[in-house]
């Protein structure tokens, strides 16, 4: 029913593309980072919380149909719904049913609260097709209220010493969430990026309550001192950075759960922070939707496979562009990017 081709993940009987990775006649986009959202579509459709940011990225005067989250629509020979996902604002999970059967298109997703975003929904199915970025034992998130605390801790702790506390965190998506758990220890402004500031205004409009921020403007170090500035990690070790000099740099990603990243990528301090499942919350989803099949695309899946496989599981990768096979995608490194 659904196949990988040059385009992209095609539905035939359905005439639509999921996360294209070529131009389409028509879309179904799970979310708007840029490695799942492309332009050059004729068409989209999307959740409707989504619409906001993917007009923002895409272009305003792109096509696009908003769908709330489990409402049906007809596409070909097709029934077509989208579901939460957890991810990010406006991220769904694919479910196409046929005559054939129901398979579902997770898309990037996580199982952990997130008060920026819909909880994920376990959607049962035949076929699942899964992300497995972070498809190892090794991946297994701490509380992300913890985190939180570990991140205020951390900026108060620089505060007194009169230092800039400056945050690495994907643009759009993670820098949201870290300004939205913020809120259960202060009500202190954060400075952003311009990346950040563009993306966090979008949140705003569609009600999540986060810290207020500032757009970083001044080139004086002086009026940073004690402050939080939230940055994409495209922004590290360049000459924007110089106005914080000295400051204190942390980042926020599941890759901060490997012993030595954080030394080799530079930063001061690492906080564990996901927007993708972990190992255990890609379990939950294959047995949550009680699939006949299971296939898995970007991340760390040969490990996943191999486990899927041990506990009786019809498991295999399905090949496709969506964040590289190593974990988080290479656009998530960027300044304006996920």
């Amino acid at each position: 029913m659904l196949s990988a081709g040059p385009g992209g993940l095609s539905c035939p009987s359905g005439g639509f593309h999921i996360d294209p990775w070529r131009p389409a006649e028509l879309a179904v986009i799970t979310h708007a980072h840029a490695d799942h959202a492309r332009k050059g579509s004729g068409r989209y459709i999307a959740a409707a919380d989504s619409v906001g940011v993917l007009r923002h990225r895409l272009g305003a005067d792109i096509d696009i149909t908003g769908l709330a989250y489990g409402e049906p629509v007809t596409l070909g020979d097709t029934r077509v719904s989208l579901h939460p996902a957890g991810h990010v604002l406006g991220s769904a999970q694919v479910r196409v049913e046929t005559s054939a059967g129901v398979w579902v298109v997770t898309g990037d997703f996580k199982r952990d609260p997130d008060p920026t975003c819909a909880p994920f929904e376990p959607v049962s199915c035949d076929v699942l097709v899964t992300e497995a970025t972070f498809g190892l034992p090794v991946y297994r998130w701490p509380a992300p209220s913890l985190v939180a605390r570990q991140i205020f801790d951390w900026w108060q702790c620089n505060a007194a010493a009169g230092r800039p506390s400056v945050l690495f965190c994907y643009a759009f998506g993670k820098a949201q969430r870290v300004l939205a758990e913020l809120t259960s220890f202060t009500d202190q402004a954060v400075y952003v990026h311009g990346a950040v500031d563009a993306i966090t205004q979008l949140y705003r409009d569609a009600g999540i309550d986060m810290l207020p921020t500032r757009p970083v403007t001044s080139s004086r170090s002086a009026d940073y001192a004690g402050a939080l500035v939230v940055a994409p990690p495209g922004a590290a070790g360049s000459a924007w950075m110089r106005r914080f000099t000295p400051c204190s740099t942390g980042f926020c990603s599941g890759w901060m759960s490997i012993r030595g990243q954080r030394r080799r990528r530079g930063y001061d301090r690492g906080f564990v922070l996901s927007d993708h499942a972990d190992w255990k919350g890609l379990l939950e989803t294959v047995r949550d939707s009680r699939a006949k099949k299971i296939l898995t695309t970007h991340g760390r899946d040969a490990a996943l496979i191999r486990y899927l496989g041990e506990l009786g599981h019809d498991a295999a990768p399905l090949e496709t562009p969506w964040g590289g096979r190593d974990g988080e995608s290479a656009s998530d490194e960027s300044g304006d990017a996920p």
